[in-house]
């Protein structure tokens, strides 16, 4: 602990040292988040306003959408901020709290999307039963289950970060505190510490993404049986989902199962799943879902939806 205190705070290197690039990064991702807010606002407004809970598609929905704010929260404004300034710097404290609520959220979402692939295998392979498989005991069991499994992934990671001793440079190449940039920086031998990082923490993500594909590749395989607008209209569910997971879970494996080691495009790489995933969830999840488009229609239009529903 007595070499950790060596250092009070770490500068953060950012995305570029040019400075017409950073006006720009800063404005494209102000908007990014700003679109990101109101997107994911929408939506969980939308769900709560229509009585859509009920059903465990929008319920998954509405804590995806509050899990995309809460965990780009926890580096898109620290990013968008330090955009402005020269000397880009975060304290030990807030780095320590950053790793643990980035990954604590990002697991969440893993465990929620791969809740949602669930709902949808019992939609689509078994529709006789989905009533009784999705029962509201068993969505909120899957729900608690993805927040305590999003702990049990940070955690870890957090007191692997937290016991690192840094008592030299304290320069980090990237726009926020994550555990490989950290491992670079201590000052001590951390090859195994990083092998084990990509043992908990890419696995997981590699399991995961492999169950999510397989359960998709299944649905799929399912759909011959049903009918040309059943395919339609399942094919439009579904391709939402993979859309969503190939966008978050691709970079995330790229980073996390590899030697531990940082590379200059891990940075680049690391926007997809904290900022560019994020933000386009809300549109995926609403341009190919009818009913989603028809509640923000009446959120949005109370008057007009009504006067449509009476002719």
């Amino acid at each position: 602990m007595k070499s950790q205190r060596n250092i009070s705070e770490f500068i953060l290197l950012g995305l570029s040292y040019d400075q017409n690039m950073q006006i720009f990064c800063f404005v494209l991702f102000l908007f990014c988040y700003v679109a990101l807010l109101a997107g994911n606002l929408l939506i969980l407004a939308s769900i709560q306003c229509n009585s859509l809970l009920h059903q465990p598609m929008y319920y998954f929905l509405s804590h995806l959408s509050f899990i995309d704010i809460c965990y780009t929260s926890t580096v898109t404004p620290k990013l968008i901020t330090d955009l402005l300034v020269e000397k880009k710097t975060i304290s030990y404290g807030n780095c320590m709290l950053q790793v643990l609520t980035m990954h604590f959220f990002g697991g969440t979402e893993i465990f929620i999307l791969t809740a949602m692939a669930f709902d949808r295998y019992a939609a689509i392979c078994k529709p006789l039963h989905y009533v009784i498989i999705m029962n509201r005991t068993r969505c909120h069991l899957l729900v608690l289950a993805a927040w305590a499994g999003g702990a049990i992934h940070a955690l870890p990671l957090f007191s692997t970060a937290i016991g690192l001793p840094f008592c030299g440079p304290n320069e980090i190449d990237h726009y926020f505190c994550d555990i490989f940039p950290l491992l670079k920086v201590a000052c001590t031998d951390t090859y195994i510490t990083g092998v084990l990082v990509i043992a908990f923490s890419g696995m997981v993500a590699l399991v995961t993404f492999i169950v999510l594909f397989v359960s998709y590749g299944i649905i799929l395989f399912t759909l011959r049986n049903l009918s040309a607008e059943g395919r339609r209209k399942a094919l439009s569910t579904c391709w939402s989902h993979v859309t969503v997971v190939i966008l978050f879970f691709g970079p995330v494996i790229f980073i996390y199962l590899r030697p531990p080691t940082t590379f200059p495009e891990d940075k680049i790489f690391a926007l997809f799943y904290t900022i560019i995933a994020p933000m386009f969830n809300p549109l995926i999840y609403t341009l190919r879902n009818s009913e989603m488009k028809k509640a923000m229609r009446k959120f949005w239009c109370p008057s007009l939806f009504s006067k449509e529903a009476q002719s």
